[in-house]
């Protein structure tokens, strides 16, 4: 499935980020900036050990503590076909009532704004927090397109794609199902 916002163009489908051809893919990290499971461990295993030393020194440097939700730092890709990393930390989900909706609109929108300060064209985006954190997909779903639509609609960007690579079938049907309903 596509849609269209201004000169951007979104992009659905079932797959692994890892292999995205773009310039950009986000990882949905956890705040250690160390690798994991899910998308994080397979970025990291598939990206090499750049990506590690890159966020080694981005701890160093910037974070010692880890990166805080919803902030966005950037690494090379390393082995990927990806140019770059964009690392954020999504919400655990706690039931809706810590705030977890708006730090995860922001962390879509500081991907984006990260991008579109870089000058990149194409950003490639997991379902961030709905793996391991928990996050309701259909919920994170709404939340994702909508903060895409607010971001592209209110700010000039340099995107030109915007894919949103999803891990299962099931969560592809829900985030077209979302997008029918937000770009309808």
């Amino acid at each position: 499935m596509q849609a269209r916002i201004g000169e951007t163009k979104l992009l659905f489908s079932q797959g692994d980020i890892t292999d995205q051809n773009v310039d950009v893919i986000v990882n949905a990290a956890n705040p250690s900036l160390m690798g994991g499971g899910g998308v994080d461990g397979a970025i990291h295993r598939k990206g090499g050990a750049k990506i590690l030393e890159d966020c080694k020194r981005i701890r160093v440097i910037k974070w010692p503590n880890g990166l805080p939700v919803s902030y966005v730092v950037l690494s090379t890709g390393g082995n990927l076909k990806a140019r770059f990393v964009a690392h954020t930390v999504g919400p655990t989900w706690k039931g809706g009532n810590r705030d977890e909706a708006r730090l995860l609109a922001d962390a879509y929108s500081n991907s984006l704004d990260l991008a579109t300060t870089r000058g990149f064209e194409s950003i490639a985006f997991p379902s961030i927090s709905t793996g391991a954190y928990g996050y309701p997909i259909e919920e994170a779903g709404t939340i994702a397109l909508k903060s895409v639509r607010t971001f592209l609609m209110e700010n000039a960007s340099t995107l030109k794609l915007v894919a949103f690579v999803l891990f299962s079938q099931d969560d592809l049907r829900i985030y077209e199902e979302v997008a029918n309903e937000i770009f309808a």
